[in-house]
C-alpha cells in the first residue's frame, strides 16, 4: 500500500460554485466565514460586491478566505509541520469555476514551491461541468496532479433534486478527459440524497467504477443547519437514512470498490468540533468509516460460520475460533462487542475466541458474564495447533497460520 501523503489544506468554501446544493454549507464544514452569495463562473465579470466583504473586486474572495498572497505562508507553515513533499489541496469550492485570474493567482503563488521540490504537487476539488482541455492544460502546467470531482450521484433525477446543476454525463465526460490528460482522478459520491431509490447508490458505484478512478470518497448525507435540506427535513419533504441503513449501504459500497481495486479514501464527513454542532439530522459520526468496515468483517465471519454450521446446531458451550490480523482485531470485535455478541446469539455459541496472528495469542469472549481474557499464548503457530487438535468439534485448518498473515478473517474451528 502506498503511504498517504500529508495534506496542506486551503479552504475556499463555495468559491466558484454557480449554485448552492440543497445539502451544502461549506462554511460549517470548513469553519470559514463566507458571505451568502459567491461569485460564480456565470457572473464572474459582473463586479458584484458580496456584503461589502469582497477583498478582490468581482472575483469572489470573501471574509475568511486566503488571498493568493497568503498561500506562501500557508505552505511554509504546512512544511514546518509535515516536512517536504506534502501536497497542497484547495478544498471547499469549485476551483476550476472561479475567476480565471484568481485561479491563476493561486496557482502562481504555489508553483515555486512545487518547482523547488518543497511540496510534491497540488490537488484541487471541482465540479464535473467546470472541466475542459484549456483548464486542464493550465492545471498541469502549474503542478496540479490530482483532481477530485464531486459526482455525488450518477442518477440525473437525484442530481436535479439536490440542485447540483450538472448531469451524470458531465461527470463521465470530465472524468474521461482528466484521465486522458494524465491526472490522478478522485470521485466523490453521496448516499441518502433526495430522490434516491434503494438501488441508486450501487448504480452510481458501478458507473463510477467504469470511469476507473484512482480513489473514491463516500459521504452519507448529513442535514447541516442553514441548508435547504434542513428545511426539506423539517417540512417532512426529506427523510434521512437511519444510521444502520447508512452503514449497510456504505459497507456494500466499500466492499464493491475493494473488489474493483479502487481505494476508498474516506467514508463519512471529516470529524471536527465545529461541524458536530452544525448537524441537525442525518448521518454524522466520527467513527462512521470504522462502523462500515466492521460490518464487512462481521459479514465475512458470519459467512464463514454459515458455511460450516447451521443456526442452532451447536451445543451449548461451543466456542468458535477465528484467526484475525492484528490491525483488524477491533473491527472484528465491533463497537461495544457488537459483532461478537451478534455472532454468538445467531449461532448459539457460548463464546468466540480470536487468534491474533502476530502476537500468537488468543482472546476469549464468553456469553455468560461477558468476561474477556487471554487464554492462550504461543511461541509458534504449531503450539496453537496442538491445543486446538484435541478439542475441536469441527475440523480446523491445520498448520496454515503464520504471524503477519494478510488474511483478514479465517475460521479455524469450534471446540
Amino acid at each position: 500500500m502506498t503511504p498517504r501523503r500529508s495534506i496542506i489544506p486551503v479552504f475556499i468554501p463555495h468559491l466558484g460554485c454557480p449554485c448552492r446544493c440543497v445539502f451544502c454549507n461549506q462554511n460549517s464544514i470548513t469553519s470559514v466565514d463566507d458571505c451568502k452569495v459567491a461569485c460564480s463562473k456565470n457572473d464572474k465579470n459582473s463586479g458584484n460586491a458580496c456584503h461589502g466583504d469582497l477583498t478582490l473586486s468581482g472575483i469572489g474572495i470573501t471574509k475568511g478566505m486566503p488571498m493568493p498572497s497568503e498561500i506562501g505562508s500557508i505552505i511554509e507553515d504546512g512544511i514546518s509541520k509535515a516536512g517536504k513533499g506534502a501536497e497542497l489541496a484547495f478544498y471547499g469550492g469549485s476551483f476550476t469555476a472561479i475567476h480565471p485570474s484568481l485561479m491563476r493567482s493561486y496557482l502562481e503563488a504555489a508553483y515555486p514551491y512545487v518547482s523547488g521540490g518543497l511540496i510534491g504537487s497540488i490537488r484541487i476539488s471541482t465540479r464535473p461541468d467546470a472541466i475542459d482541455n484549456e483548464i486542464l492544460c493550465r492545471l498541469r502546467y502549474y503542478g496540479v496532479r490530482t483532481i477530485e470531482l464531486g459526482a455525488q450521484s450518477m442518477d440525473d433525477r437525484v442530481l436535479k433534486l439536490s440542485k447540483r446543476g450538472h448531469t451524470a454525463a458531465d461527470t463521465e465526460r470530465a472524468a474521461k478527459l482528466i484521465r486522458r490528460m494524465g491526472f490522478s482522478l478522485i470521485l466523490q459520491m453521496m448516499v441518502g440524497l433526495p430522490g434516491e431509490t434503494p438501488g441508486s447508490p450501487m448504480t452510481t458505484a458501478h458507473r463510477i467504477a467504469d470511469l476507473e478512478p484512482d480513489g473514491v470518497r463516500i459521504y452519507p448525507t448529513a442535514v447541516i443547519r442553514g441548508t435547504e435540506l434542513e428545511q426539506m427535513w423539517k417540512s417532512g419533504e426529506y427523510t434521512p437514512l437511519s444510521f444502520d441503513q447508512a452503514v449497510e449501504i456504505c459497507a456494500d459500497l466499500v466492499g464493491f470498490f475493494d473488489s474493483k481495486g479502487i481505494s476508498v479514501l474516506r467514508v463519512g464527513l471529516n470529524p471536527s468540533e465545529d461541524l458536530s454542532g452544525e448537524i441537525a439530522a442525518g448521518i454524522y459520526h466520527p467513527a462512521f468509516g470504522d462502523y462500515c468496515k466492521s460490518r464487512l468483517v462481521y459479514r465475512a465471519a458470519r459467512q464463514l460460520l454459515s458455511g460450516v454450521i447451521g443456526t442452532g446446531r451447536i451445543r451449548d458451550g461451543g466456542t468458535a475460533l477465528f484467526g484475525v490480523e492484528r490491525r483488524h482485531l477491533s473491527l472484528f470485535v465491533g463497537q461495544h462487542r457488537q459483532n461478537i455478541n451478534k455472532l454468538m446469539e445467531e449461532f448459539g455459541l457460548e463464546g468466540i475466541s480470536v487468534f491474533d496472528r502476530e502476537a500468537l495469542s488468543v482472546t476469549n469472549y464468553k456469553r455468560r458474564g461477558g468476561s474477556t481474557g487471554k487464554i492462550y499464548s504461543f511461541a509458534s503457530s504449531e503450539g496453537f495447533d496442538e491445543i486446538l487438535s484435541g478439542k475441536e468439534m469441527i475440523p480446523a485448518k491445520k498448520s496454515t497460520i503464520t504471524a503477519g498473515s494478510q488474511v483478514l478473517v479465517e475460521f479455524l474451528g469450534i471446540y
